[in-house]
């Protein structure tokens, strides 16, 4: 399958088919997008523990949201406002009281996988030995020494194509 979009064929490839499997991991903007948007919700340490506190109670009052976090109740409310707007969150009015619960099953997932103590990923993450070849000894890890000399013998190679 090949799915090097055209403004991206005249490049020099390495590996064209780890390439393609690449361009197929990434999939489509939207979805991308969707994910870069959850994943920034959780970049804040104060929502990220807020979240996980919903998690763990399953739904949660202002107050004793701002208790549990050391939060003050105007920056848990100002980001609960955030996380209701995103679909993260929803609120449940129970007489006088608001109590939020988590919406999105996905952040959910990701809140679970984080408190896991053995996460077991569906392509766990090799360690060094697994990229070596048989009797092959591990390679140096590439520095920014080695970027630049990647990059100057590109331009080189550019220069001699034309």
């Amino acid at each position: 399958m090949h799915l090097i979009p055209a403004d991206r064929a005249h490049r020099h490839l390495i590996d064209e088919h780890a390439v393609c499997d690449a361009i197929g991991g990434i999939g489509d903007a939207e979805r991308v997008q969707t994910w870069a948007q959850r994943f920034a919700l959780l970049s804040d340490p104060g929502r990220l523990s807020m979240l996980l506190a919903i998690r763990r109670v399953g739904s949660i009052a202002v107050t004793d949201l701002a208790t549990a976090t050391g939060i003050s109740d105007t920056a848990v409310s100002q980001a609960l406002r955030l996380l209701r707007t995103s679909g993260a969150v929803t609120a449940v009015k129970t007489g006088r009281v608001v109590r939020y619960r988590l919406r999105d099953h996905r952040i959910a997932e990701l809140l679970d996988a984080m408190t896991t103590e053995q996460p077991s990923p569906a392509h766990p993450v090799p360690g060094p030995s697994a990229f070596e070849a048989p009797g092959e000894t591990a390679q140096r890890e590439v520095g920014a020494g080695d970027d630049a000399r990647r990059r100057r013998e590109h331009r080189a190679e550019r220069v001699e194509g034309r």
